[in-house]
C-alpha cells in the first residue's frame, strides 16, 4: 500500500473531535489533519508527539492534511490510518502472503451476512468459503505486545457473534488483528478494556473461529504486510 504523496513531519498539538488533528509543522506553521482513526488511540495522542502526515491537492477535501504515522523516534512507527488496514490485507491476499488462506482463488471485498452486517473479504473455492474480518491494531502498553482493543467495540462484538455462525464443515471464519506497528511480535486480547469483546472471543473460538495476527512492514513510500505474530493465551483462545 503506496502513500499518494511524500509525508511530512510535524508534533502533535492536539487531538480533538475525533477525526480532527492540529499539528506545528517543521517551519512552525500549525494545520489541522483529518485523523483517519475513530478509536481511542490510546498512547498515540499524546501532545508534542512527532506524527507523518500526507499532504493532497484534492479540491473536494477540506483538509488538505491526513494523519497517517506515528514517529516514535527510536527507529519504531505506529501507523494510525484504520482505512489502509484493508488495503493492506488485500494486496497481501493477491500476493499470496497470507498463510491461512492460501486455497482460495476468489476475493470478493465488503460482503454482506447475518444480521446486516458486512465483512471485510469473503474469499472462495469451488463449495469452499472463508469468512475474513480485518481489524486495525495501535495499542501497546507492554513492551513488544500488540493488544486489540483499545476502546470499548460493540461492533467488534458483534462482529464475533455474526462470525460463528458462519462456521461449518466447508465454511472457515477468521479474524486477522493486523498490528500498524513495527515494536511488537506478540499479540493478545485487552480484555481489562473490553470484557465483553474478551468474552465473545472466547465463545466464538469455541464455535471454530480462527484467530490470527500479522505485523506491518513501513516502507520509504508505504505499508505492507510482515510476519505473523505470536497469540498471547490470555485464556481466551
Amino acid at each position: 500500500m503506496q502513500f499518494q504523496s511524500n509525508l511530512v513531519s510535524g508534533r502533535l498539538v492536539k487531538r480533538y473531535k475525533r477525526f480532527f488533528a492540529d499539528v506545528e509543522l517543521s517551519n512552525g506553521r500549525i494545520v489541522t489533519a483529518h485523523c483517519p482513526n475513530t478509536g481511542s488511540m490510546l498512547g498515540l495522542a499524546n501532545h508534542g508527539v512527532k506524527v507523518w502526515l500526507e499532504p493532497n491537492e484534492n479540491p473536494k477535501k477540506k483538509l488538505k492534511y491526513s494523519w497517517k504515522l506515528v514517529d516514535h523516534e527510536n527507529g519504531h512507527f505506529t501507523g494510525v490510518d484504520t482505512n489502509v488496514a484493508n488495503k493492506i490485507v488485500n494486496e497481501a491476499l493477491l500476493q499470496g502472503k497470507i498463510l491461512e488462506v492460501l486455497d482460495y482463488d476468489i476475493i470478493l471485498r465488503e460482503q454482506i451476512y447475518g444480521a446486516n452486517s458486512r465483512v471485510d473479504f469473503l474469499l472462495r473455492n469451488g463449495s469452499k468459503t472463508c469468512y475474513l474480518e480485518v481489524k486495525s491494531v495501535t495499542l501497546c502498553r507492554q513492551e513488544k505486545i500488540a493488544e486489540f482493543p483499545d476502546t470499548v467495540t460493540s461492533r467488534g462484538a458483534k462482529h464475533l457473534k455474526e462470525l460463528s455462525k458462519t462456521v461449518s464443515t466447508n465454511t472457515r471464519a477468521i479474524v486477522l488483528y493486523l498490528v500498524q506497528r513495527s515494536d511488537c511480535n506478540y499479540f493478545k486480547i485487552a480484555g481489562d478494556l473490553d470484557q465483553t469483546y474478551l468474552n465473545e472471543t472466547i465463545s466464538s473460538s469455541n464455535s471454530g473461529v480462527e484467530f490470527v495476527s500479522y505485523r506491518v512492514n513501513f516502507l520509504s513510500n508505504g505499508i505492507e504486510l510482515g510476519y505473523k505474530l505470536e497469540l498471547i493465551d490470555n485464556s481466551s483462545f
